[in-house]
């Protein structure tokens, strides 16, 4: 075990909520709901303000307008979230190369790995937790500094302990746990708050009469493997005494890139479907190509009417990030799912991943015979000399995705746009062929409301500001 509480735990608080107040002025203070906003939709992240009304994260989206009806129901910008996290990582791996992301707003970092290193192990207990909080402290200051966000910060002598030291520590806040008060810290807490303890293993817990962490503790290791099974109960007693010798792994690697949309209305039309595919996959590939990653096996994910859920997958002869292959073979996926009675959500993903693209010269060539074949009857249509009387063969791309009739612009709230006389802002809202937009930029106050045509030639879409000027 370390002498120095020298692993730190951060957590954004509230962190897409808190992106969109911070880009947007006049939510700043008000409640902020971010998530899918259908009938189907569930709450990614609340603001603090949210909160206080009982909305929380993975809540139906209905429960929450109920709750809450007056909050800013924001769809949700990818980008801008990643961007800020970027910065975020990029200050974490300032203070140590050894940071491992669990997510775009959390990470574990092992200052020991880093520059402070060397005056970490050379200082007595004391003196190492004052500088750890010192380091910590600097951390947030520059997380503040470059992104308006704040940031919760938990530091101790394992990852376990750092972890529940920051969710102490929420919101905008640091807490540290002294080495050697980790059983005093955790012992009065609910079982719940040991991580792998769900609602399931909490009832099978609380009908031994297992409802504290010091519970836990004192019923000994025997006990909670006969409740919990050997691996899980074994685990939980060590967790339970405060116990915990995972190392912070770098970089921990994801197995696949994938996007999902749920509708709100079942899709019927194999046109359509095979458009929201198209979609998806151009979605999917912006993300695979921002990680600077590609990938052998597409997988098609279909969830239909009567919420059965299948997924089906190919594999490729060699890694790529070429959205035409991802896409024909999605949707060669696509015709194997019988969607008769309807389709509720599509997801298409990619995994296998690797650092770099071979481009497959197998689809290429494919895809090149196909164009020459298509230039060939269509040649030979026009001078009626074949094909007569003949339906053309089917084919997975092509004629489908030109079949479907163009989709008419669509607003999010909370997208952002530019106009050519207004400039920067971002959408409130939209319906019955008008679209609202507020013009603020985060660098400035409220801005001023204006209501245009959906079809406004003058309105297109733009990428987030930065949240901080430069």
């Amino acid at each position: 075990m370390r002498t120095v509480p020298s692993i730190i735990h951060l957590d954004m608080d509230a962190f897409f909520a808190s992106v969109e107040q911070a880009a947007k002025p006049s939510l700043r203070g008000k409640p902020v709901i971010v998530g899918g906003l259908g009938g189907r939709g569930v709450v990614s992240t609340a603001s603090y303000e949210a909160r206080k009304f009982g909305v929380h994260s993975a809540m139906p989206m209905a429960q929450a307008r109920r709750l809450c009806p007056n909050a800013a129901f924001l769809a949700g910008r990818f980008a801008a979230y990643r961007e800020n996290s970027d910065i975020v990582m990029a200050l974490l791996r300032e203070r140590s190369p050894l940071v491992e992301p669990l997510s775009l707003d959390e990470a574990f970092v092992d200052l020991e790995a880093g520059p402070y290193g060397p005056a970490l192990a050379a200082a007595e207990p004391a003196v190492g937790a004052q500088l750890v909080l010192a380091v910590a402290e600097d951390l947030r200051a520059d997380i503040l500094e470059h992104t308006a966000l704040t940031a919760s910060v938990g530091a101790a002598g394992s990852k376990l302990m750092a972890k529940i030291a920051s969710e102490q520590a929420k919101p905008d806040g640091l807490v540290l746990v002294e080495i050697g008060s980790e059983r005093a810290v955790l012992s009065p807490m609910p079982v719940r708050a040991l991580p792998g303890i769900g609602p399931a293993t909490e009832q099978t817990l609380r009908r031994a009469g297992l409802t504290t962490v010091a519970d836990l503790a004192e019923a000994g290791e025997a006990e909670l493997v006969q409740l919990l099974g050997r691996a899980h109960g074994a685990g939980v007693h060590l967790m339970a005494t405060g116990y915990d010798e995972r190392a912070v792994v770098p970089d921990r690697d994801a197995k696949s890139v994938s996007v999902e949309d749920t509708f709100e209305v079942d899709l019927a039309d194999r046109d359509r479907i095979l458009h929201e595919i198209d979609q998806l996959t151009a979605r999917c590939v912006r993300r695979l190509r921002a990680a600077g990653r590609s990938g052998r096996t597409v997988v098609l994910k279909v969830r239909r009417f009567d919420f059965s859920t299948l997924t089906r997958s190919e594999t490729l002869r060699a890694p790529t990030d070429d959205e035409a292959v991802i896409a024909e073979t999605a949707r060669r996926l696509a015709l194997q799912v019988d969607t008769t009675g309807g389709v509720r959500l599509l997801g298409v993903g990619v995994s296998q991943l690797a650092d770099y693209t071979q481009e497959d010269l197998f689809a290429q060539a494919a895809h090149a015979a196909q164009a020459e074949a298509e230039a060939e009857e269509a040649e030979e249509g026009s001078e009626g000399t074949a094909g007569a009387g003949e339906e053309p063969p089917a084919r997975p791309s092509g004629p489908a995705a030109e079949a479907v009739p163009p989709l008419l612009r669509r607003w999010l709230p909370g997208q952002d746009v530019r106009h050519a006389e207004f400039g920067p802002g971002w959408v409130q809202g939209s319906g019955v062929g008008r679209v609202t937009v507020r013009f603020e930029t985060p660098y400035g106050p409220p801005g001023r409301v204006r209501t245009f045509a959906v079809d406004d030639p003058d309105l297109e879409p733009s990428e987030p500001l930065p949240l901080r000027q430069a």
